[in-house]
């Protein structure tokens, strides 16, 4: 595991393992115990992977009185914090985080850019050498120029306790010390405000997850904005029994760690703007008008959406602009953070959806998005929201909050309790109509699914997004995948094992268990491969049963608890009864691959000892070889034998082979039989009858990865049939093994093929057959082309996982 004691065991074990370097062959143990790896249990974390008896975590809860002032795009607010110390611990002062200050100039985010990269875009400028043009991105230039020409990060105005009392306070890059006047004892409370603002990144300029995005060409004058706030306020960094303050430089890529707490949040915005919130709509009277109650109200039980907003409705507003002011207070219970969005640019519709069970509160599932997000969003949105708790609720627990958000902005993908930010969008038309393409359709609905899933895993399930992203992506894309093909099979949804050959044979590989800031390619290896290993997990090694049954005890356990790797790892275990150390050390601690080669048959026949019959086989085997070149050719020149010219000179063995039985075989097929015990005459007599085929299959495990060896048998007759060998027959031997299969005596082996649904993600097909097959391929004919600067987009992934990799930039990937 990652966290402080987890990797000091990692480092003290593995290198030990190095030290003890065996003297005798080249045995590697792929099932060797992973408890040498993971933290040692105790009472806040037990064996089984559930929180421990004295499990503890801490309590944030914050009042907070933000105002948005559109003009200058910026953001003032007043917050007071009451902090609990639930822990065992004396603290003598708290971390902040202050996630704004990842975009100054001088944060360490934009001090270690690297740049350049595949995939570049823009005006080349010479290098130094003359010899080869180095190439800056339009974005990256537009980024710099914002930053050149914006004062960003926050300014934190005052830091005081609870009787106006000035605090010591230091800030470290995105983070903040506060420095407590008397140490803070278990069990007991710390109120304190933070009074602070900052100018709001515009969010396509920096590439951020949240910000403004500017409509020049809207009617009103000078345009409207879309406002996304997210890591908008100072949040206290979590402090954990594994860690104790997670207080990690916030670089771009290692999203949030968190505590739980209460928000009653008053946002004051344009009169004229729509918000959605984290929480609920606390003073509806005085921001809505009775028209919108109602249909709120109507949209309880409506079977389908309901406008709240019309998109006439919005577009009036979108016309004018006012200068009256309106307060939107939230209240959030329960939360582990607090994001919210505001515009005049937004239609509203809702759904009420009744999960099972009568004691299971009323979820409004709501949707805002401006007239670009059209049809497209009208259709597909809401209805995505209610179809993902449907599912995900399945596979963990009911969805338990009051409302489940998706709200149209400039991020492509983003979570947080109770909302998500999501992009896609429609199209303009020459005649001012609008339409979508089949992919933004699926953009739209795929990433739905995923960000409103990402309020269970990990809003809920509350794991350290800054160390291990696996933990929320990774389960995550796979739940996804579940939902989409729920939604309809026919769209390519989720990651399939096959989806993850390419990144598991790369160079670019990096263990799953590599802290997120660090990871080459976070895509394949956050999302993808651990989606993909859960895929396989839950199909291929444990079976749907004993799978479902293991994850939702997983994500019951660990409700509103924060949950590391090996909490994961041991409930799996724990709950399905299957030892999977083997698989979790293969999938997640290393960068082998799957690639297990088919390497020869061969068809044994059983020995009868009756020479009358084995004599006769192998006269016939001996017959059946191919005839000498030679010989052929000596025949067909006519050449006549020595025996056939003197036939004089022949004799017995001339005339008899050396298959032919004579008594002393017979004698001794008799002393044979003789010599057997009873029992052992049933079975070899039985054995002998039956005469059934002995196949000895071999194979090669080439990528390291041990894996089940799943077969596929065709037989002569055109029949076939499924064997699944359990990946423990490769613990004596994980590099070679041979198996031994027995077939009936009219069902004779035409060929095998290994893992034919490409279910283990296996790198080489090539050698999964036997005989060999012809694979097909293609050939391209292609003219060379620069790279685009915004590489490929998995539309089933967040949309935060693109990365401009012209300029380095790892704010998302």
């Amino acid at each position: 595991m990652r966290p402080v004691l987890a990797a000091a065991l990692f480092g003290l074990v593995m290198p030990l393992q190095a030290a003890i370097q065996q003297t005798k062959g080249d045995f590697e143990d792929k099932f060797r115990q992973l408890d040498e790896v993971l933290p040692t249990p105790n009472v806040y974390r037990n064996a089984a992977g559930e929180p421990g008896h004295e499990y503890w975590q801490q309590q944030v809860d914050y009042q907070i009185d933000v105002r948005l002032n559109e003009a200058l795009r910026r953001l003032d607010a007043e917050q007071s914090i009451v902090y609990t110390n639930n822990s065992p611990d004396t603290l003598k002062y708290l971390w902040i985080q202050l996630d704004q200050n990842k975009f100054r100039e001088d944060s360490m985010s934009a001090l270690t850019t690297t740049f350049g990269g595949i995939g570049n875009r823009g005006p080349a400028t010479q290098s130094a050498s003359g010899s080869q043009p180095a190439q800056m991105s339009i974005a990256a230039l537009r980024r710099q120029q914002f930053v050149d020409d914006n004062e960003l990060g926050y300014q934190i105005k005052a830091v005081e306790d609870s009787r106006g009392n000035a605090l010591e306070y230091v800030i470290v890059g995105t983070l903040m010390r506060v420095d407590l006047p008397t140490p803070l004892k278990p069990g007991k409370s710390f109120e304190f405000d933070i009074d602070f603002g900052f100018n709001i990144v515009e969010e396509d300029a920096v590439s951020a997850r949240a910000g403004y995005e500017h409509f020049p060409d809207d009617a009103r004058e000078g345009g409207n904005d879309i406002f996304l706030l997210a890591q908008w306020f100072p949040r206290l960094a979590a402090y954990t029994d594994y860690e104790a303050w997670t207080n990690k430089e916030f670089i771009g890529r290692g999203e949030f760690t968190l505590e739980f707490g209460n928000y009653d949040v008053s946002i004051t915005v344009p009169a004229d703007h729509i918000v959605s919130s984290t929480g609920v709509l606390d003073n509806p009277r005085d921001v809505l008008t009775k028209e919108q109650r109602n249909r709120l109200k109507e949209a309880e039980d409506a079977e389908r959406i309901v406008f709240i907003v019309t998109e006439e409705e919005a577009l009036e507003n979108e016309k004018e602009g006012t200068d009256e002011l309106k307060t939107w207070r939230f209240k959030a219970e329960n939360v582990r953070d607090f994001a919210w969005a505001s515009s005049r640019k937004f239609m509203w519709d809702a759904r009420g959806y009744h999960q099972g069970g009568d004691d299971q509160p009323l979820v409004m599932a709501m949707s805002f998005y401006p007239k670009e997000g059209g049809d497209l969003w009208k259709k597909y949105s809401t209805e995505s929201v209610i179809h993902t708790m449907e599912v995900y609720s399945r596979f963990s627990f009911d969805y338990p909050y009051p409302v489940a958000q998706s709200v149209n902005g400039p991020v492509g993908g983003m979570e947080y309790p109770m909302i998500t930010f999501n992009g896609p969008r429609t199209e303009l038309r020459d005649d001012g109509s609008r339409t979508y393409s089949q992919a933004e359709k699926r953009f739209l609905i795929g990433v739905v699914i995923h960000e409103i899933g990402h309020i269970y895993f990990p809003m809920i399930v509350n794991s350290d997004e800054r160390q291990w992203t696996w933990m929320d992506e990774g389960l995550n894309s796979f739940l996804d995948g579940v939902a989409g093909r729920e939604w309809d099979p026919s769209i390519p949804w989720g990651v399939e094992p096959r989806d993850i050959v390419d990144y598991m044979k790369s160079e670019t590989q990096v263990p799953i268990m590599t802290q997120s800031d660090s990871v080459l390619s976070l895509g394949p290896n956050a999302y993808t491969k651990p989606a993909a290993a859960l895929n396989i997990l839950r199909e291929t090694i444990l079976g749907r049963e004993l799978f479902d049954f293991a994850f939702r005890e997983y994500s019951q356990r660990w409700k509103y608890k924060r949950p590391t790797p090996a909490d994961f790892f041991r409930t799996m275990e724990e709950a399905s009864g299957v030892d999977l150390d083997w698989f979790w050390r293969g999938w997640f601690y290393s960068t082998d691959h799957v690639d297990i080669s088919l390497d020869r048959i061969y068809k044994l026949r059983l020995d009868t000892e009756n020479p009358d019959i084995d004599f006769a086989r192998e006269r016939q085997a001996e017959a059946d070889k191919p005839v000498s070149l030679t010989d052929t050719r000596n025949r067909d020149e006519g050449m006549q034998l020595w025996v056939e010219r003197f036939p004089d000179i022949t004799d017995y063995y001339d005339e008899n082979d050396r298959f032919t039985v004579t008594n002393k075989e017979r004698n001794a097929y008799q002393d044979y039989m003789a010599s057997l015990k009873p029992h052992e005459r049933v079975a070899f007599e039985r054995a002998v009858e039956e005469d059934k085929n002995y196949y000895v299959l071999e194979f090669s495990n080439l990528g390291g990865l041990v894996m089940p060896i799943i077969l596929e048998l065709t037989f002569v007759d055109g029949s076939t049939e499924m064997m699944r060998i359990p990946a423990e027959i490769w613990r004596r031997s994980p590099k070679a093994v041979s198996k031994l299969i027995i077939t009936d005596k009219d069902k004779e082996l035409a060929s095998v093929t290994v893992d034919p649904y490409w279910e283990t993600a296996d790198t080489d097909v090539h050698n999964n057959h036997y005989p060999r097959q012809i694979i097909p391929s293609r050939i391209e004919a292609y003219k060379s082309k620069p790279r685009e600067g915004k590489v490929y987009r998995d539309i089933m992934h967040d949309s935060k996982t693109e990365l401009n990799v012209a300029e380095g930039d790892d704010e998302t990937e």
